[in-house]
């Protein structure tokens, strides 16, 4: 739908029944995020908070928490959007089937950004402290955006056709932060505005950040979705809304959406750092404090009738997961188009997405080879661990489409029982050392440090999978329990960790205990803490599983070995995934709060109905 703002999207949703508001006062520390994870985890609907404590704007949150209520804001415009971004990646198919795609060169006209300077007398100014101040868990850092869409311009190419739109998160006050005057920003270096601000510390110059707020959905939107080169997300954003991004520029030279509904700017000085965090994060688990960029706010604007707009991020699946369905929905086709011979990428959700990538390519060299084994595949995994956000996974689990031509990356189970069951241990685990990982992820050796593996399977199976331990099967001291996840994975209680030497004492002991022919039927071995947790369902398995692992330190295996640089094992594989002393601690929702949101979803409140 073409909504001309927030305000906009949520009478419509509203008006069709996608939409409750609360009017009861709420408090933005912990009470807001606690209602809207009660209420996504029941696929309920978006939420409409009229008053926030502290604050005089109202906020919203959850519009995009089904995918539903996602492809119903885009009715109108999701086709024809999925056919531009194909065409970015294919511009081949557009000129040989010029007449089969009417209207593709008049969307992407009419989607260019567009600059009016009659709308800023639609703005006031306010302050950050005025803002609704919402914290989601109980050790985050202080109040943070959560649904914010960051504009840079290259310093070397200015203008909002070269300009970056990412979502990068923004700690608004706490920690060193002079109130009003200091904001966090987190971020990669490898993202857009890390580009950017590279290029402007190189010359010495402070980098210009605007931060909106709200807007159409489109907006926020854009700024998370992984767009072909050349396709800027501000165009991206105009064709989705069918609404051009409307824009200009402040007395001191800021990019101003005109259509959002909050817009904050600031300048980033080279070299200009304090601490950021702790904040709950996608993973399940908290992003500890570390120095990021420092921005030094200028002003805050509002519109008259703006509307706050935020998400909480936990433990998948959360409100990001639907944005990423919706993503997959739009331009799931266009990343085996850029790589030769992959048919299918899923980033785990499950398992917070970075950690953990299933994925189909093609195995088609050497067929005269009397046995098949991973060759075209392993060339298609380098491919992915080195392609944008896919270059963050830990682990990559590829098969062969020819085994299967009905396998499926989303199926977590079966495409994890097809990969075990084909693997040669000695020959098919591929390792990336000392290499980079999520900033997010801490089961490594340091930030943004750690390691890779490759899961690689083609042929025929070499094993059948078992669903129950072998009679006869018991554990050596101090091993105390197990459980059986899915066929051919076992969880086993570990003693708690406490140091690396300790962990290679207690592998020499399993490989004593276990007869590799025993365990025929077994994979896959998961040291854990709770394996009953662990086993209870495949969500659980793959997110304690990936989380708590970092394959070059924490993957072990029976009577293995090293050839030639190489690792393998004749029996299972064994993956360390106990919580370790560097770990950042996973997020646990407060009790007292639980228990006082309740009143919302009682007989007569405004969340009682189907939600209780």
């Amino acid at each position: 739908m073409g909504y001309k703002s927030l305000a906009d999207c949520v009478a419509d949703l509203e008006k069709h029944g996608h939409l409750i508001r609360i009017r009861e006062e709420v408090d933005p520390y912990l009470e807001m995020a606690a209602i809207h994870l009660k209420v996504y985890e029941q696929k309920g609907p978006a939420l409409y908070f009229e008053k926030v404590k502290g604050s005089k704007f109202p906020a919203v949150s959850n519009l995009f928490g089904t995918l539903e209520r996602s492809k119903f804001m885009f009715r109108d415009s999701l086709p024809k959007v999925e056919q531009l971004v194909n065409l970015r990646s294919d511009p081949v198919k557009a000129l040989k089937s010029p007449f089969k795609l009417p209207g593709i060169g008049l969307t992407a006209l009419t989607a260019l950004p567009l600059k009016q300077s009659l709308f800023k007398a639609t703005f006031s100014k306010t302050t950050i402290s005025e803002l609704p101040q919402i914290v989601n868990w109980p050790m985050d850092g202080g109040p943070f955006i959560t649904m914010p869409q960051v504009y840079t311009e290259d310093i070397d190419k200015p203008g909002i056709l070269n300009a970056n739109l990412g979502m990068y998160r923004i700690q608004l006050a706490g920690n060193d932060y002079q109130l009003n005057k200091e904001i966090g920003l987190h971020y990669q270096i490898h993202r857009g505005i890390g580009v950017h601000q590279s290029k402007a510390n190189a010359k010495g110059q402070p980098l210009k950040v605007s931060i909106f707020v709200g807007g159409p959905p489109a907006h926020p939107l854009a700024a998370v979705m992984p767009l072909p080169e050349g396709l800027s997300e501000m165009t991206f954003a105009g064709a989705l809304g069918n609404r051009r991004f409307r824009y200009f520029y402040d007395e001191e030279g800021f990019c101003i959406s005109a259509d959002a509904d909050f817009v904050i700017t600031g300048t980033v000085y080279p070299n200009d750092n304090k601490p950021e965090g702790p904040f709950g994060d996608h993973l399940g688990y908290y992003s500890l404090t570390h120095p990021f960029p420092l921005m030094k706010v200028h002003n805050v604007y509002h519109r008259n009738d703006a509307i706050w707009s935020f998400t909480v991020v936990g433990r998948p699946p959360q409100e990001d997961t639907s944005f990423g369905a919706l993503i997959h929905e739009i331009a799931g086709s266009a990343l085996p188009k850029e790589i030769h011979g992959l048919k299918e990428v899923n980033a785990v959700d499950a398992a917070g997405v970075h950690p953990l990538l299933f994925a189909i390519g093609s195995e088609r060299y050497t067929p005269y080879l009397k046995e098949r084994r991973p060759q075209e595949i392993l060339t298609i995994a380098n491919h992915i661990l080195g392609k944008n956000q896919l270059s963050l996974a830990k682990y990559l689990f590829i098969a062969a489409r020819e085994d299967n031509e009905q396998l499926d990356t989303h199926d977590l189970s079966a495409f994890m029982q097809h990969v075990l069951e084909r693997m040669d241990f000695t020959r098919d685990l591929h390792f990336h050392t000392r290499t980079t990982i999520d900033t997010l992820d801490y089961s490594g050796d340091g930030l943004n440090s750690g390691s890779k593996v490759v899961f690689a399977a083609a042929g025929e199976p070499r094993r059948k999978l078992s669903s129950s331990l072998p009679s006869g099967f018991n554990l050596p001291e101090p091993f105390t329990g197990h459980a059986m996840a899915i066929p051919g994975i076992v969880a086993i209680k570990a003693p708690e960790y406490l140091e690396p030497e300790q962990v290679g004492k207690e592998i020499e002991l399993l490989n004593n205990h276990f007869n590799p022919e025993l365990l025929q039927g077994i994979a896959l071995i998961v040291l854990c803490d709770d394996p009953e947790f662990t086993a209870k369902d495949i969500n659980n398995l793959v997110w304690i599983t990936f989380t708590r692992s970092n394959p070059a330190a924490d993957i072990y295996g029976i009577d293995s070995f090293t050839v030639n640089k190489h690792w393998g094992c004749n029996g299972p594989v064994i993956i360390d995934a106990r919580k370790k002393p560097h770990h950042a601690a996973e997020l646990i929702k407060d009790a007292a709060v639980e228990q006082n949101i309740q009143r919302f979803f009682t007989k007569g409140a405004p969340l009682y109905s189907g939600l209780q």
